[in-house]
């Protein structure tokens, strides 16, 4: 076979893809705060695209390239391969590569060193997020609106607040600059796979996936159809709304806490700005307290609300915080103390 030439019949073919999915699913069908994103975001600054091979990390793909030529120089895809799936995995990796060769669009890969089988959601996850957060400073995401429903009831089933249960988020700010967008949180799953068979296009499918090993497919499977069907109504739509409402109280909290400002000298938090606030933005004042400091810490739920309650009540307590602190209040301040300093008139409290 003639390379030059197959490559010139892929790259046309992908091209023709990209056009047909972007005429069935045109730019005011994405989420307008990713749009008004893009719209804003400086000419020189790199788009990255979390490309799988299913059919949602490829729409998405195909959309950028068609939506925004002026950004093809600059955009790239990334793949993980958590090898757990042995030829199959291999075969997503060759896929992506052909379609990213065909776009004219470079592609960077890795794979898990410490994949396993039998491996967690949280582990795969984590692995694939680190790799993502060394190669991208802005990650376009697959997520559609079925991902929102399954999301939902994930993280209602480990006692998530407001901020959790808002995931995912269109535009969500990382670390460092970072940032993650969701331009499909307004497309169902059932649109995006239509748009790529109607375009001829091809994509990985996930064997995986259809099993019930994993929470997450559980939730796909067995709960989201039962309560589609019971709900009587469009409850895809009512869950991407539900969503939208938890992000902007989970916003309008933020701002609150901003303008009380009960940030003081060396990392404490000031009290006395808390004082007759509701017991919500105490709490989330705490969570943002214990973000900040020095060493990770994981408190137990348990511990978090015994810790919370003395905040409340501005009680004298010195409570651990693992091995190397511990939260201490004192008059009107919550502050941080480094282990092996111990004060005379505190409770102590373990952890």
């Amino acid at each position: 076979m003639n390379r030059p030439r197959a490559g010139a019949r892929a790259a046309d073919r992908w091209a023709r893809c990209a056009a047909a999915v972007a005429q069935a699913l045109p730019r005011a069908r994405l989420h307008p705060a990713v749009l008004a994103w893009a719209d804003a975001a400086p000419a020189r600054r790199p788009w990255s695209v979390a490309f799988s091979g299913g059919a949602d990390s490829l729409c998405l793909l195909l959309l950028l390239w068609a939506h925004w030529p002026e950004r093809r120089a600059r955009l790239r895809a990334l793949h993980f391969n958590h090898r757990l799936r042995g030829a199959a995995s291999r075969a997503d990796a060759a896929f992506c590569q052909r379609v990213c060769a065909a776009l004219g669009v470079p592609l960077r890969t890795d794979a898990w060193a410490d994949a396993r089988p039998g491996a967690s959601e949280a582990a795969a996850r984590a692995a694939r997020q680190a790799f993502f957060a060394r190669h991208a400073t802005a990650l376009w995401c697959g997520h559609q609106q079925d991902d929102i429903a399954e999301t939902f009831f994930m993280r209602l089933a480990r006692g998530s607040g407001a901020g959790g249960l808002a995931a995912p988020r269109p535009v969500h700010a990382m670390p460092r600059g970072r940032v993650h967008l969701r331009p499909l949180l307004t497309v169902r799953k059932s649109e995006v796979r239509a748009a790529l068979r109607g375009a001829g296009a091809d994509w990985r499918e996930d064997a995986s996936n259809a099993g019930g090993y994993y929470f997450r497919n559980r939730i796909r499977h067995r709960v989201l159809p039962a309560w589609r069907r019971a709900a009587g109504r469009d409850a895809l739509a009512g869950a991407a709304r539900s969503r939208e409402l938890l992000e902007e109280d989970e916003f309008a909290l933020e701002a609150w806490l901003a303008e009380l400002r009960p940030w003081a000298a060396g990392g404490a938090l000031n009290l006395r700005r808390l004082a007759g606030r509701p017991r919500g933005l105490v709490r989330r004042a705490l969570h943002h307290w214990l973000l900040a400091l020095p060493h990770p810490v994981s408190l137990s739920r348990q511990a978090f609300d015994t810790l919370l309650r003395d905040v409340l009540a501005g009680r004298a307590t010195r409570q651990s915080l693992g091995h190397d602190g511990f939260a201490v209040i004192g008059p009107g301040r919550l502050r941080y103390e480094p282990a092996g300093k111990m004060r005379r008139g505190f409770h102590r409290r373990a952890n």
